[in-house]
């Protein structure tokens, strides 16, 4: 382990973080509020403990290894969660704990979206600015972001991406370059931004309703400026604007990419789990639109489908955006949409969740072994598209599950011995791991009713969901400190 690389890595990446709490001083003198000196103190001192880990070691100039990617990621999301709660902290306006305050900037950083602060609408503007930030940051991974500078600081980035990048098969490159990679994910990021931002201004929100809920939406972290969040713009056009670009953040931003550079929407179609992704938000949209007219549960048509429709894609990309309080919707549809977020978007998107790629896989992998009880000597292999999938891969995903129930079961049973209800236990470790964020029980209108312990699991698991659990438990194997 290459202790010394990993720690100037970690003091760059550190101070270049600091950054990103002087756009909020802005906000706060464009505004005329006095709420800019916690930001400036957060500032100071992230920028003077990534100095302190940097200077000592500043002069090494070792090659990054897989390990030392694997840590530099893992420590610096823990770091950076600590970092980005300064702010948060030191602000009189919150008067948040310690613990509040971390689970407030790790829910932001892991675009989770669950919080424990109430009365947004009376927060200062600097405030409510930094939290969609803080998402807009951690949606694409700001280690993605760092990939495409470090190498400007003599540092190579391909064992960062590796280890960052979400989905089961991480070794496609868009470009040549992992820098040119990076460059190109986050170009189409920015462009995805502007055009949500503009998209709701046109709708009818001011620019900084706008600029905040682009953050969260292209992000699909679920964060707002309003207490009511989506619903308190009472806005059909908004919530269609809403939907168009969750959708579209739920989909791998390769295919964006290529539409942008080829000016084309024909791959889309051809890729497989685009396709899977499209009729799993479909069917879902159209079981929640069914049993909400059944119900009669809004006054019209128009409101039944569009919250209906709203809230399924809203929660199965886990974006966490709400127009109504859907945990008191009727019969099945609070659990479906909690179901729903198991799946998640698309690998290589802002999504959380267990991937539609991966529950594609296991699907076909299923249907193999039973065409294989009528043929067991046949060699069938699993295919995605006319691509033959490596077992390799297959055993990877189905690793992943194993280990996802396993953590979610155990993180369930320690949520429950702190003193928390099945339902409330279910559902916060659901939002949490999924990086869904509103769940249901004592947590449907936020989790600052959980005790101390409570959010701290929770904070785990959202770190858990972001890195896709093995990149966090591989650094607990003995095998990943063995020489």
């Amino acid at each position: 382990m290459n202790w010394t690389v990993v720690q100037r890595i970690l003091g760059l990446l550190l101070m270049m973080f600091s950054l990103t709490m002087l756009p909020p001083i802005l906000i706060s003198f464009i505004f005329d509020e006095q709420s800019w000196m916690p930001f400036l103190r957060g500032f100071g001192l992230t920028l003077a403990a990534g100095f302190i880990f940097w200077l000592p070691v500043h002069k090494s100039k070792r090659d990054l290894r897989l390990r030392d990617g694997f840590l530099v990621v893992a420590a610096f999301w823990t770091v950076l969660g600590t970092a980005g709660a300064a702010p948060l902290y030191f602000a009189d306006a919150l008067s948040l704990s310690f613990t509040d305050a971390v689970f407030e900037s790790m829910s932001g950083l892991t675009t989770t979206g669950a919080t424990v602060l109430t009365g947004l609408d009376d927060l200062p503007r600097a405030i409510l600015y930094y939290r969609q930030q803080l998402q807009w940051l951690g949606g694409m991974g700001i280690i993605v972001l760092a990939v495409a500078v470090l190498p400007m600081l003599g540092v190579g980035g391909m064992q960062l991406y590796r280890a960052e990048t979400p989905g089961p098969v991480k070794d496609n490159k868009l470009t040549p370059r992992i820098t040119e990679t990076a460059k190109a994910l986050w170009y189409v990021y920015v462009a995805f931004t502007i055009a949500c931002m503009l998209s709701y201004m046109a709708a009818g929100m001011g620019w900084f309703d706008a600029l905040c809920h682009a953050f969260s939406t292209v992000a699909i972290g679920g964060f707002s400026t309003h207490d009511l969040s989506i619903g308190y713009f009472d806005s059909t056009a908004v919530d269609i604007v809403a939907i168009v670009f969750m959708f579209a953040a739920g989909i791998n931003f390769s295919l964006h990419f290529f539409a942008w550079r080829y000016v084309s929407i024909k791959h889309y179609a051809k890729d497989p789990e685009f396709r899977a992704y499209s009729l799993m938000l479909f069917v879902v949209s159209l079981i929640v639109v069914a049993v909400l007219f059944q119900h009669q549960y809004f006054d019209t048509t128009a409101q039944n489908i569009i919250n209906g429709v709203f809230q399924a894609v809203s929660i199965a990309t886990t974006t966490g955006f709400t127009t109504d309080g859907f945990s008191n919707w009727p019969t099945v549809l609070p659990v479906l949409l909690i179901f729903a977020s198991f799946i998640g978007g698309s690998a290589g998107s802002t999504a959380g969740g267990i991937k539609v790629i991966r529950w594609l896989l296991i699907y076909k992998q299923g249907m193999r072994e039973i065409v294989r009880l009528v043929h067991p000597s046949a060699e069938i292999p699993v295919k995605l598209g006319n691509t033959a999938v490596q077992n390799r891969v297959i055993d990877a995903v189905w690793g992943f599950f194993s280990i996802y129930v396993i953590v979610f079961g155990v993180m369930m049973l320690v949520m429950m011995a702190t003193g928390v209800d099945q339902v409330t236990a279910f559902s916060a470790v659901a939002a949490t791991l999924n990086n869904l964020g509103p769940g249901l029980g004592d947590v449907s209108s936020g989790f600052a009713s959980l005790g101390d312990t409570a959010k701290w699991i929770s904070v785990i698991g959202m770190l858990l969901g972001r890195l896709e659990i093995f990149t966090l438990l591989v650094l607990i194997t003995p095998t990943f400190w063995r020489h």
